[in-house]
């Protein structure tokens, strides 16, 4: 057994297919057969259903996971060797919110890239409870997101914090209002962001200890797109406030207080607990905790 044969079914595993999986390894179709079948007679097991569509068999499935954990155990030994060299690279999988990836992602990765331009990012878009998941499981390297759900399987360091406020056009009847009280609200259709996110549920707590059934007109994906019906005047919204700095500052939405929004969300970073740390995470994770609160929360 060698790691190209591994490499072969995990690609096998994903794309159903020897010839798209010859592709995709710069193999000719006989070479990956050659492959599956060398591992086949090897652990006298058949792997792999080749009737169409092709698909793994229930050893094949059990193989598979343990080819997942020897391939991750290959990459990181050679990020580790790779490490010795003291010069930071590798590749960081990012997992964030789509307000978050919008607003700090730009600043920080455009700094980051620039002083180490060996370290690759990718980004993946998400619900905080998703991205601390997604680092439970490893599929993510390092996630930034809100830090109300907590688990033992996951390191946090907050980095700012943030609030949820009501929103509306300056159209609106209620944008001249200098301050409003959560039963001001509970007429008024209301944009909000999808059941799944922090902010939603925030925003759902509140109206129920206050006994208050909101008028929730449409419910969105992301912030982006509250934002963008909100300006329209098609209802009014409660929304990250880091979200919306840009608006604010071209007048595009006016911000109202309301007293029971005011609590603050800590924002931070989630990393596996004892994960092996390589050069790229850990000069990614010191500068973006070394960068101060401003740097994130600011209009710019």
């Amino acid at each position: 057994m060698n790691i190209s044969q591994l490499e072969t079914l995990l690609t096998i595993s994903k794309t159903l297919s020897f010839r798209k999986a010859g592709e995709l390894l710069n193999l000719t179709q006989p070479a990956v057969s050659a492959q599956i079948k060398s591992l086949e007679d090897e652990f006298s097991a058949v792997l792999v259903d080749r009737n169409h569509p092709v698909a793994l068999t229930d050893r094949g499935k059990v193989f598979l996971e343990h080819a997942e954990q020897i391939l991750a155990i290959v990459e990181q030994l050679k990020q580790k060797l790779s490490d010795l060299n003291h010069i930071p690279q590798g590749h960081i999988v990012l997992g964030t919110t789509t307000s978050i990836a919008i607003q700090i992602l730009p600043r920080v990765l455009s700094y980051f890239q620039n002083q180490f331009p060996l370290i690759k990012t990718s980004i993946l878009s998400m619900s905080s409870a998703q991205v601390l998941s997604h680092v439970e499981n490893g599929t993510v390297d390092v996630g930034i997101g809100y830090l109300s759900d907590r688990s033992p399987q996951v390191e946090t360091s907050v980095l700012y914090y943030d609030t949820f406020e009501f929103v509306v056009s300056p159209k609106h009847h209620l944008a001249s209002v200098p301050r409003a009280t959560i039963g001001m609200l509970k007429d008024i259709p209301l944009i909000l962001l999808s059941p799944d996110t922090l902010g939603r549920r925030f925003v759902d707590r509140i109206f129920r200890d206050n006994a208050i059934q909101p008028n929730i007109v449409m419910e969105l994906g992301s912030s982006e797109e509250v934002k963008r019906m909100v300006e329209l005047d098609l209802g009014a919204a409660i929304i990250s406030k880091l979200s919306i700095t840009s608006e604010l500052r071209h007048g595009t939405l006016k911000m109202i207080p309301v007293d029971e929004l005011a609590t603050s969300h800590p924002v931070g970073v989630m990393t596996k607990s004892g994960r092996y740390v390589n050069s790229a995470m850990r000069q990614f994770l010191n500068d973006l905790k070394g960068m101060p609160e401003d740097q994130f929360i600011s209009s710019e």
